[in-house]
């Protein structure tokens, strides 16, 4: 009787959550993320195409540095941010926007990471801008240059709960929930079984704090990103010849007259972005709360770099599993498998039984360290709300609720909360990011200005933008 109850309640819930999604997304997210997008391409004069070379020499060298004891260096901050970036939305958001939107949905996958870098530049340089010191690192993100950019704490604090609801929880539950169908389609293991698991190591690592986050993400991520893009490189070689037929279907269904008339590039659209976003994270507001961690000389340095991060995301390894989904032969229409199910099917159709076995291992390490990476997230933003660790701790233990739920819940379900918290959130950071726009700007400016004059290391400090230096506590 009590779960008769229980259950309508909530598919009540969800059916609202869905037509709130398609207002959300239809009529306002998508047209703002592309608008802001391409002004902030255009005020950056293509930042993320004419510095890309900036980008990768900076990552090389912040790699090559070792972060003080009570420090985050460049590379350990990128590495947490790219470990919320790698994982569910590579390999099962891909697979889920292909089969609700075709083939399609890659190209606008790619659009959207082409222009978001810019994005991705502009917030996490205000993020540097506006960090504030912490006790084991520095702390900042969109709920503090919404505080003490626009001077609207109310902002700061809606967003600091949005984003605990969207990473801490609801971001979880879809990476809890991709893992274990993975294993259960290689393996046959039980959800409960896995679930349980992923829900014990979830709590032994988030209650050791962002050091051992970044330290555990900086090593499992990149070889397991190197791992999966090699990987899809032997298959796109073997199988070369496929790859005009690939690549025609993917502009194609963007565009085709067949899709139009059927509705088809407007599911193709919105799916490519919506993944895309959950993918990339390109102005969304996430990575800025890793990047301001980062101990580094300019604020423009951890611009930079995280933005190199959405191009490593959806260009190179969103791409992977496009093609290994497109040269494999499986049908987009969800009639046998969907999520990351499918990217298994597909694998094992090229390579073999192995296939299937590879995706459930990658997707452990890309999902875990997400996890971790999506915990981070929320913290840093519980800690901007209150210091009472209480809270803390029952956030901890509620984050660890959240990945058994999610391994316990349908696709569906995880993925409609999923895009509801993530378009509030994302709504929320464009409007800031597009009025503090201009300092992110006069910021590259500077560093421009620093790099012509042979300054190999550009330095800032506040009295360089005095218009906001009263605001500035760490430079």
């Amino acid at each position: 009787m009590e779960l008769s109850f229980v259950m309508p309640t909530f598919g009540g819930m969800m059916n609202i959550i869905d037509t709130l999604n398609d207002y959300l997304w239809t009529y306002l997210l998508i047209g703002l993320l592309i608008g802001c997008a391409f002004w902030f391409t255009l005020r950056t004069r293509f930042v993320q195409f004419r510095m890309i070379g900036e980008m990768v020499r900076l990552l090389g060298e912040s790699a090559g540095k070792k972060s003080g004891e009570k420090h985050i260096s460049s590379f350990q901050a990128f590495a947490v941010s790219v470990a919320t970036r790698v994982g569910t939305g590579n390999l099962a958001g891909v697979a889920t926007a292909m089969t609700m939107g075709g083939a399609g949905a890659v190209f606008w996958m790619w659009l959207i990471a082409l222009l978001g870098s810019a994005s991705a530049f502009v917030e996490s340089t205000l993020a540097q801008l506006y960090k504030v010191r912490g006790n084991d690192s520095f702390v900042g993100g969109p709920a503090y240059y919404m505080r003490k950019g626009l001077k609207w704490p109310w902002m700061g604090a809606l967003f600091a709960v949005l984003i605990t609801l969207t990473f801490g929880f609801a971001f979880n539950t879809v990476q809890s929930n991709t893992l274990c169908a993975a294993f259960e389609k290689a393996f046959g293991f039980d959800h409960v079984v896995v679930g349980a698991l992923v829900t014990l190591a979830t709590l032994l690592c988030v209650f050791g704090g962002v050091q051992r986050i970044a330290k555990v993400s900086s090593v499992v991520v990149p070889v397991m990103a190197v791992g999966y893009v090699l990987l899809a490189l032997v298959i796109v070689a073997l199988n070369i010849a496929d790859l005009p037929r690939v690549l025609a279907a993917i502009v194609g269904q963007a565009f085709g007259w067949e899709q139009a008339l059927g509705g088809g590039v407007g599911a193709a659209l919105s799916q490519g972005i919506k993944r895309g976003l959950f993918s990339n994270e390109a102005g969304m507001g996430s990575a800025p709360n890793a990047a301001a961690t980062a101990h580094t000389s300019h604020p423009v340095k951890q611009g930079l770099i995280q933005a190199l991060g959405v191009f490593t995301d959806t260009l190179l390894i969103c791409s992977c599993t496009a093609f290994i989904i497109l040269s494999s032969g499986v049908p987009l229409d969800g009639s046998t498998d969907d999520g990351v199910k499918l990217t298994q099917q597909a694998l094992t159709n090229v390579i073999g039984p192995a296939g299937g076995a590879f995706v459930a291992i990658a997707l452990f390490f890309f999902a875990f360290s997400s996890i971790l990476g999506n915990y981070y997230y929320g913290e840093a933003n519980v800690r901007y709300l209150t210091r009472d660790k209480r809270v803390l701790f029952a956030y901890r233990l509620m984050v660890g609720g959240m990945v058994m739920f999610g391994a316990l819940s349908t696709l569906k379900t995880v993925w409609g909360l999923a895009d509801i918290t993530m378009g509030l959130m994302t709504l929320c950071n464009l409007v800031a990011i597009f009025l503090l726009g201009k300092y992110a700007f006069k910021l590259l400016d500077d560093y421009r200005v620093q790099k012509r004059a042979g300054i190999k290391d550009p330095v800032f400090t506040k009295e360089r933008l005095p218009e906001v230096a009263d605001d500035l506590e760490c430079w």
